[in-house]
């Protein structure tokens, strides 16, 4: 288990950042597959024998829960602080393409700019990020791992009597 920790954080804190990155947040999804790819990636290189989909699926959870707790550490704040400014950037541009909605959806945009929806988005997003990131490491398994793992046979089972059985001819 101590060999997953350090690709399973790197691959959280890279999923945990891009994550919470205004406007780069919007793949919020991409970013967990990737991390969990990552971390997948980072373990099969370092490891001596040929990883196998319960491992990666064991990375990806790590690096979700590490990714997740980024999201609410950072991206409340962000959300917060950056919010106005994002929201009136796409109020913006809805009123380019349809100015009858646009002040709809400033309003809307508005009363969902508080603490409690932030915490809300932060932890709907942390449960996104965690299932995404266990589906890339699971996928980051089967792309990366070219070995194999011991395709010998085992040994045929010891004759314990010396001679043919009861039922020989």
């Amino acid at each position: 288990m101590n060999n997953k920790i350090k690709p399973a954080l790197i691959g959280g804190v890279v999923l945990g950042l891009l994550s919470v990155i205004p406007l780069v947040s919007s793949c919020c999804c991409l970013w967990a597959i990737l991390g969990g790819m990552l971390a997948s990636y980072l373990y099969i290189k370092s490891s001596p024998t040929p990883a196998a989909a319960g491992d990666g699926a064991i990375l990806g959870a790590l690096a979700g829960v590490v990714g997740a707790v980024i999201v609410v550490v950072l991206g409340i704040p962000i959300q917060l602080l950056m919010g106005p400014a994002i929201a009136n950037l796409f109020v913006g541009f809805l009123a380019s393409l349809e100015p009858s909605q646009a002040e709809m959806m400033r309003q809307q945009i508005v009363a969902g700019q508080t603490v409690a929806g932030a915490v809300v988005n932060s932890l709907i997003v942390a449960v996104l990020l965690f299932i995404f990131a266990i589906i890339g490491g699971l996928l980051g398994i089967p792309i990366f791992e070219k070995r194999k793992g011991n395709l010998t046979p085992p040994p045929p089972p010891a004759d314990a009597g010396g001679g043919p059985g009861p039922y020989a001819a």
